[in-house]
């Protein structure tokens, strides 16, 4: 395999009421790789319209993902930010590679199951054919590596099926157009940090979401610092004080989940929280939480609504995103084009 330039991509669904869980989940870590990597982020919303949405707050929120990038600390001058309906490469690459995919492949993806449930001859063609599309979004780029959650992760195995069966396929044009061994890298996977996977303050062995019924089951991340601290204080716990190893968290998920999150925003991990806090109560423990959430989330929050309040600006970031989204994109694409025997 030849060596590519290192290169991040990965996107948000625009599903409004970005929380907690999708900041420390992805956008921390999409900050954090714009010091070591060239990074592509993408508002994914052609993955969104594969389930029913409102014309206005699909804008909306597709505004919301992209304020939140810019309010954690990702520059959209240094790095691309765009929305992925203004690329269509994303599209046109897709359904290249839906030739190359396999049903098989496909019928495995869990993810359209839960999404579909019993009903699934009434689920959308664009719901089970999406993980073709988050490939195409991939390789579109020939990126290196993905930040995912381990709930996405079965999605980037597929995208690397994808790439290899591709370059497998078409490897004597691929070696007779100059491109070495392959055309497209196998992306790789980044999941780092002791909070990928966030919980329900309610409930620790659910994972948290904007549609849980209970907004007290999540921090928003355009929450302001009181309602961030009630529900912290809020949050369900057990009896037991506050354990002196990471062992001993186990069987107490709610527990575990304010310690990952305390970890995750301290930038630490789960034992050095432990040694701080060990045999200490959870009033204690969530006083410390409230001070740090407030400190990290609050001006994210502010920042946010700033940015809202200027559509027109985030409008701009957009279209200058996908102009240079565009140029890497149409490239690549039309490589494709050539290897496939497509006349352009």
């Amino acid at each position: 395999m030849p060596p590519f330039a290192p290169l991040v991509f990965s996107g948000v669904q625009p599903t409004g009421n970005l929380h907690l869980g999708n900041y420390l989940g992805a956008i921390k870590r999409f900050v954090q790789l714009q010091a070591t990597h060239n990074c592509i982020y993408c508002v994914v919303d052609l993955h969104a319209i594969t389930v029913p949405q409102k014309p206005a707050e699909l804008t909306a929120h597709i505004r919301e993902v992209t304020a939140a990038f810019i309010a954690c600390g990702i520059d959209p001058k240094a790095h691309i930010i765009f929305n992925q309906s203004q690329v269509s490469a994303h599209a046109e690459l897709a359904f290249i590679l839906n030739c190359t995919a396999r049903l098989g492949w496909l019928n495995r993806m869990t993810q359209f199951k839960d999404k579909a449930g019993k009903d699934r001859e009434n689920a959308s063609v664009g719901l089970y054919t999406y993980p073709v599309l988050m490939a195409a979004d991939i390789l579109v780029y020939r990126a290196t590596h993905v930040p995912v959650g381990e709930d996405q992760k079965q999605h980037l195995e597929l995208s690397r099926d994808i790439a290899q069966k591709f370059n497998l396929d078409f490897a004597p044009t691929i070696a007779e157009k100059g491109f070495g061994e392959a055309f497209f890298p196998l992306p790789e996977p980044l999941i780092q940090g002791p909070a990928t996977r966030v919980m329900s303050l309610r409930e620790g062995t659910k994972k948290m979401s904007k549609s849980d019924a209970s907004d007290n089951s999540r921090i928003n991340l355009s929450d302001n610092a009181d309602v961030i601290a009630q529900k912290f204080r809020r949050a369900r716990t057990d009896a037991d004080v506050l354990p002196t190893e990471v062992a001993g968290l186990a069987g107490r998920p709610e527990a575990d989940n304010l310690v990952g999150i305390y970890a995750a925003l301290q930038d630490t991990d789960k034992a050095n929280v432990l040694r701080q806090f060990g045999n200490a109560n959870f009033a204690t423990f969530k006083a410390a939480l409230v001070d740090l959430s407030v400190a990290r989330l609050g001006p994210i929050g502010h920042e946010m609504q700033k940015l809202q309040a200027d559509p027109g600006y985030i409008d701009s970031v957009l279209k200058d995103g996908a102009g240079r989204a565009r140029a890497i994109a149409n490239a690549n694409l039309d490589a494709v084009k050539d290897i496939v025997g497509l006349l352009r």
